[in-house]
């Protein structure tokens, strides 16, 4: 497999902050809708982990001379159009396996390394949360 060009890393870099941008936004709707129990708690926890790849992935385009995107990703309108709270979940659950299939097709043409270790963390939460907000969501009123 080729490792990734340092012009691709960087665009598959922004285009992640601003998927996570989105989901860290439809998170924190989605919380600010559910009011309190389970839902919320769960939907504040990923929104507080979608910040923190944002702020991952703009230490690493920063690091790299890149400059951060701004744009929020579409998938932000297209989630928070959606108004019964387990269908935008099971939307938001698509989102992140989208980030999940970038992350895992990057991360073998990755070198070893700080970026390399970060998203595969970000790679084990987003599986993590898929199934956390699965469970959650399966037996929320």
């Amino acid at each position: 497999m080729d490792p990734v060009a340092e012009d691709e890393l960087v665009g598959m870099l922004n285009l992640l902050l601003e998927a996570e941008r989105a989901g860290a936004a439809v998170a924190y709707e989605t919380a600010s809708a559910a009011g309190d129990g389970a839902l919320a708690a769960l939907m504040r926890a990923i929104q507080h982990d979608e910040a923190r790849w944002c702020a991952m992935l703009i230490g690493h385009l920063k690091a790299r001379g890149a400059r951060p995107s701004q744009k929020v990703g579409e998938f932000r309108e297209k989630a928070l159009a959606i108004a019964d709270l387990r269908e935008r979940i099971a939307f938001l659950n698509r989102g992140q396996g989208w980030v999940v299939r970038k992350l895992e097709a990057m991360l073998p043409r990755l070198p070893e390394g700080g970026l390399r270790s970060d998203l595969a963390e970000m790679l084990a939460s987003h599986e993590t949360n898929i199934a956390r907000a699965n469970e959650v969501a399966g037996r929320s009123g």
